[in-house]
């Protein structure tokens, strides 16, 4: 019976993970193309958020970082509480980076030379695992709530250095765009 119920909740999870993996992409991606500025609302640029959602991910790095060590040294409810914070942190960052990109102009990068390849090579390896890694922490997180740790401990070995890289790197490509912001 218990299988039975594991499976079924297996699958209902499965579901929303697929969903969200699929969804939250595409919607970033459309309402990242919409300005309401240009479509008539008057609204104020938010141009205050770019530091505080870098800042967001820098957070989001040491928690991280908190939470690993946290479970290796049997701490499982810090560890707990610190992933669940992380994800937090990770939501926030994304509502405050959509909301940005709703209100402003895009900054175009002004570096040139070997700076920008730097900078679009770190750019773009950040937007796409900043994709990739949704579902890993969806899965994840089921594993570890559905107390398969033995699954959970293997891919959260994938999952970490992933995640760890796209907080880093968010605070990396906001440093070297913000001086070509105009406020």
């Amino acid at each position: 019976m218990d299988n039975v119920v594991n499976r079924d909740a297996k699958k209902k999870y499965d579901k929303w993970i697929i969903i969200l993996s699929v969804a939250i992409p595409v919607a970033v991606a459309l309402l990242f193309g919409v300005n309401l500025r240009k479509l008539g609302f008057d609204v104020e640029p938010l141009g205050f958020l770019p530091p505080i959602y870098a800042t967001i991910n820098g957070f989001t790095a040491i928690v991280l970082f908190l939470a690993v060590r946290a479970i290796k040294m049997g701490k499982q409810k810090l560890h707990e509480n610190l992933m669940k914070f992380a994800i937090g942190l990770s939501v926030s960052f994304l509502v405050m980076y959509v909301a940005y990109h709703m209100t402003s102009d895009p900054t175009e990068f002004g570096g040139t030379g070997i700076i920008s390849y730097i900078y679009y090579f770190i750019l773009i390896t950040h937007i796409m695992l900043s994709v990739i890694i949704i579902p890993f922490v969806l899965v994840t997180y089921v594993r570890a709530i559905a107390k398969n740790y033995e699954r959970h401990k293997k891919l959260a070995r994938i999952t970490y250095p992933l995640w760890m890289y796209v907080a880093i790197t968010g605070v990396i490509v906001y440093l070297m765009i913000s001086p070509y912001y105009q406020y």
